[in-house]
């Protein structure tokens, strides 16, 4: 019986098709499964493995480095196209671009440079264990003094099961100050727990993790120039956040192309509406009107951060305070967008689909339930408070891991 894997590698074999068409093939088998697997939970491992023959976990390592050299925008348009059918790949998918800008952007060029090129070598997968407001994972220096030793417990670690590397993150035992590190999964001492069981985003693995006498080399830990060292360092938590938004807003779309299907094939007239079909219901035709003006707003909010989060990078070290700041005003806004505009449409789809889309079959709550359990990553309100102080104040989001 042919498998994912079977069909990706065989299309692929054929000739190099450009990324957007690899992830198309993969989003269409992903698609098959994606009920099911909310349903199971766990890790997607034929998913992650699919990923990794594809070639697109080298999107973002520049060309030459062997990866396919892509933007942010194009990167972001990818994670954007899988979550439309699947937005816990969607997120694996994108925070392994986020934690190559980690390294890229915490490190020094030494370990940048050998991050890039192992991952395109190897099609290494990159697993997440930062979280920086889980205060238990402590560090202090190794008996021989020649590194550091991580000890403690880690929550939210997604994507950890199945990556070849980690990025993971301890407080300074002596300074208090945040440490991070860049180390392979499978070191002595590290254990990836199958913990994740909440109500959406099933199958990103973020369940928690533990580290007992975990050996951290001096070349692992990214601290040249270090976190949030400069405005070019302080890139990273927009690209986190922009990669929210673009999950959000696939999921949105997604939603919306499962009610159009189902209202256009399934779904009954209300016998007060006189009309012969729900098509023609004008509170369906004006529902359906909203959607899409929240959609269209939060879609051009969403490609324009992009573009100049495209444009700040390419600044490197040269990038101003007050250029980082422009960025983090348009990524704030997107994600106020896409999260308000994907929460009503993802509830209210249920109101132009009628009673019988809430068959458990069709799963359709998931988007909703994917949105809902993403989105509560960090608080909007202060996503809101930041935009009002520039806007009355024109004082740009002091850079943090969340702004």
């Amino acid at each position: 019986m042919h498998t994912l894997l079977d069909a990706v590698e065989t299309t692929l074999s054929r000739a190099p098709a450009p990324p957007l068409v690899t992830a198309r093939l993969l989003v269409e088998e992903f698609a098959r499964t994606a009920i099911q697997r909310d349903v199971a939970g766990g890790t997607p491992k034929a998913e992650r493995d699919a990923l990794r023959r594809s070639g697109l976990l080298r999107l973002v390592v520049p060309k030459e480095y062997g990866g396919l050299g892509a933007s942010w925008h194009d990167t972001l348009q990818i994670v954007r196209e899988i979550a439309r059918v699947d937005s816990s790949v969607a997120h694996v998918f994108a925070f392994q671009h986020l934690l190559l800008a980690t390294v890229r952007l915490f490190g020094s060029p030494a370990q940048w440079r050998a991050a890039y090129e192992n991952t395109a070598r190897h099609d290494l997968f990159w697993g997440n264990a930062l979280n920086p407001l889980d205060t238990r994972t402590v560090c202090a220096p190794a008996a021989d003094g020649q590194g550091l030793v991580f000890n403690g417990q880690k929550s939210f670690c997604s994507g950890g099961i199945d990556s070849d590397m980690l990025i993971a993150s301890a407080l300074d035992k002596t300074t208090g100050k945040l440490v991070i590190a860049a180390l392979p999964t499978s070191r002595d001492g590290i254990q990836l727990f199958p913990d994740w069981d909440n109500m959406g985003q099933r199958q990103t693995d973020s369940g928690s993790a533990s580290f007992h006498q975990v050996e951290i080399r001096r070349d692992e830990v990214l601290a040249q120039p270090g976190p949030l060292s400069s405005p070019f360092a302080c890139l990273r938590p927009l690209i986190a956040q922009l990669i929210l938004t673009n999950i959000y807003l696939g999921i949105a779309e997604g939603a919306l192309h499962e009610a159009r299907t189902y209202t256009r094939g399934q779904s009954r007239t209300w016998p007060a509406s006189q009309v012969s079909s729900a098509t023609q219901d004008p509170y369906v035709l004006g529902t359906y009107g909203e959607f899409w003006v929240a959609l269209e707003g939060a879609r051009l909010l969403t490609d324009r951060a992009a573009r100049s989060l495209d444009t700040a990078w390419a600044r490197d070290l040269d990038l101003s305070e007050t250029e980082r700041g422009e960025v983090a005003v348009h990524v704030a806004g997107a994600k106020v967008a896409s999260t308000r505009a994907g929460l009503d449409l993802t509830s209210r789809m249920f109101e132009v689909a009628g009673a019988r889309a809430t068959t458990a079959a069709l799963r359709l709550d998931r988007f909703w339930r994917n949105l809902r359990t993403h989105s509560l990553h960090d608080p909007l309100s202060y996503k809101l408070r930041e935009l009002g102080d520039w806007s009355l104040n024109d004082a740009y989001p002091t850079p943090t891991f969340y702004s």
